[in-house]
């Protein structure tokens, strides 16, 4: 199976598995099996992944009309039970085009699959009364259908799956829930655009300076429309493959497109935002432009995402996350961009800082050192004592002194 940072050519069939950004089952992740076939979305495998990774769940399986009849939901299945190979899996409710798929799909390790096991092994991870109604349309789908659906593999002792919902409802632990504090660290959100030619061809060059080509970009962007819709991630990869995700799923994807992404962190002592918060992601619902320190930029091009090109400033740029609706922006965020996010005459890329205390002051710090120094030369010749001098006895008082004795000299 390849990752996100794999190369989804033009060419072939290529298997992705990815993120998407919903919580259906409340702090089980959400995880995605994705075919692409030359380069088209051709179907997708949905599901959500308990914390502890040994529980997951079915939540749609779809392959598109013309990519159909190609087996290709039997390799995305058999790619999901690959990428978790210990986990116990319930496959959910299936329709009718579902049970006539199930009955011809060969499970490749159903001691896994909770529909085929009793209770008491899996009943901490799943609601069996919810588990007990799968199992009962999905009976109804197989005998109205008149399929075998793989009914010898299930588990049964003839209980009444009234009686075994019952039995086993309180066996069920919710997943612990986890939430990322959007002031804890740095974050990662993306965005897709369309570069005009002349930029493109200097956000590519490795010969340029790449924190001038970052600044230059983001004179195109403009320093206050980071994306306001956008997941912000803990890491960079998963930033990257929510916008190839946006971009698979993209009806008229364009030509020429750069991915951006921006690594953002908020304000020492800044008041958090309203958020939306997940276990690796937030979102800023209703954002009234938000203020960061950007920290880094990268970008690549989705035909080539491992030529990918890092951006590190070592004083972080002032930005913003986008105001959701320029009505709702807040004042803080009008008074210092425009309507699309430009800086206003006047604004500067990076806020001044706050001076030193004594900045502008050397010459009246220097006159100020000088005159303590003439001043403490003062005081110290001030408090100068007088020269000694020396007593002469009083019977040798009037007498002159004897001059110092002659010796020879030598020749």
């Amino acid at each position: 199976m390849t990752g996100a940072e794999a190369q989804l050519d033009n060419a072939g069939t290529a298997l992705w598995l990815t993120g998407w950004q919903i919580e259906p089952v409340l702090g089980w992740t959400s995880r995605r099996v994705l075919a692409v076939v030359g380069g088209v979305r051709a179907g997708r495998l949905d599901y959500v992944v308990h914390p502890d990774g040994q529980a997951l769940s079915v939540w749609m399986l779809d392959v598109a009309p013309r990519f159909q009849r190609r087996n290709l939901a039997s390799v995305m299945m058999d790619a999901l039970y690959a990428a978790h190979p210990t986990a116990w899996i319930d496959h959910g409710g299936r329709t009718e085009d579902g049970a006539r798929w199930w009955d011809r799909y060969a499970d490749p390790a159903p001691e896994r699959n909770i529909h085929n096991r009793p209770p008491q092994e899996w009943a901490q991870y799943f609601e069996a009364p919810v588990v007990m109604a799968q199992r009962a349309r999905n009976a109804y789908e197989n005998r109205r259908l008149r399929l075998e659906g793989h009914s010898a593999a299930e588990y049964g002792h003839g209980e009444r799956l009234e009686d075994v919902a019952a039995q086993w409802a309180s066996a069920y632990r919710p997943a612990r829930v986890e939430r990322l504090d959007p002031a804890a660290g740095e974050l990662h959100g993306g965005l897709r655009l369309v570069l005009p030619r002349a930029l493109g061809r200097v956000m590519f060059d490795e010969q340029r300076d790449v924190a001038e080509r970052a600044e230059r970009l983001l004179d195109h962007i403009g320093y206050g429309s980071l994306p306001p819709t956008a997941g912000w991630h803990t890491t960079l990869g998963a930033a990257f493959e929510d916008l190839a995700h946006e971009q698979v799923f993209d009806t008229a994807p364009g030509t020429g497109m750069t991915h951006v992404a921006f690594r953002v962190r908020l304000g020492a002592g800044q008041e958090v935002p309203r958020h939306d918060a997940r276990a690796t992601w937030v979102t800023y619902p209703d954002s009234p432009g938000i203020e960061v320190e950007l920290t880094g930029m990268s970008w690549r091009s989705p035909q080539t995402p491992w030529a990918t090109h890092f951006a590190g400033f070592d004083r972080p740029i002032d930005a913003a996350i986008a105001p959701a609706a320029w009505q709702d922006a807040s004042e803080q965020y009008t008074a210092r961009y425009d309507e699309i996010g430009e800086l206003r005459p006047g604004q500067s890329p990076r806020r001044a800082e706050a001076a030193e205390p004594f900045a502008g002051r050397e010459a009246a710090i220097a006159a100020m050192a000088a005159k303590l120094q003439e001043a403490s030369r003062r005081r110290t010749a001030a408090a100068r004592l007088p020269e000694p001098t020396r007593e002469v006895p009083e019977h040798l008082q009037g007498q002159q002194p004897s001059p110092p004795p002659q010796w020879p000299r030598p020749r």
